[in-house]
């Protein structure tokens, strides 16, 4: 057996009581785990399953080809976020956005703590940090794009030019990127409400263009509607 923290990105229930979990642990990057029995009557822990959880894991070790399955898992960090709509819908987005693009990743430490600090914002209702966070993600995937003292953010090159190349990508946008990019305490950075359905957009735009097989995650409608 042996311990792992790790954020929950999704599950699906298997059978009558069980569930298969996907997480991105600490020490193993993505990975796939079977719990027996969590959905029985008897069993409080279903409770933990909420998307982001950071979750202490005791692991039996997987038989030939099975997947590892949990013998007991703990809560890390207890964030009352899930009452709150607007930060509700914001971790749905973002587990959904990470069970895809961390698929195939392996241990990263810089990943792991941009969740937890990703998490920790949105505890303080900072109800803008996904956009900032998918920056992030860029950034230690090494696909953010050049600085340079062009006016439009190119999403196909990843560099700024001196002229449009994209509707969305407009001067506006591109500052936000540029001034992003450029940041020591990128969670500070000020995206103006009336440019925050844009700017998701952007982001999309340019993760179809650098991260291999990306996918408009299911839950863009609700998060768009959520801030309108």
């Amino acid at each position: 057996m042996n311990s792992q923290n790790g954020f929950l990105l999704s599950f699906i229930k298997y059978g009558e009581n069980d569930a298969v979990l996907h997480c991105f642990t600490e020490e193993e990057g993505f990975q796939t785990y079977f719990v027996k029995g969590i959905y029985s009557k008897r069993n409080k822990k279903k409770a933990l399953l909420q998307p982001l959880n950071m979750l202490s894991f005791t692991i039996n070790p997987a038989r030939g080809n099975e997947i590892p399955s949990v013998s007991r898992f703990e809560l890390v960090k207890n964030h009352d976020m899930y009452m709150d709509i607007k930060a509700n819908t914001v971790i749905f987005f973002i587990s959904d956005f990470l069970n895809q693009v961390l698929r195939h990743e392996n241990k990263n430490p810089n990943l792991f703590f941009s969740i937890d600090e990703f998490v920790n914002e949105l505890a303080v209702k900072n109800y803008q940090c996904h956009l900032l966070f998918l920056i992030t993600i860029l950034k230690i995937q090494g696909v953010a794009p050049l600085i340079n003292d062009g006016q439009y953010l190119d999403p196909e090159t990843g560099t700024f030019s001196v002229s449009q190349s994209h509707h969305l990508f407009t001067k506006e946008i591109s500052a936000i990127w540029k001034t992003a990019i450029r940041s020591e305490n990128l969670y500070a950075t000020k995206i103006h409400h009336s440019l925050r359905k844009d700017f998701l957009d952007s982001l999309l735009v340019y993760y179809h263009y650098h991260i291999t097989d990306f996918k408009i995650p299911t839950s863009l409608e609700v998060i768009q509607q959520i801030f309108e």
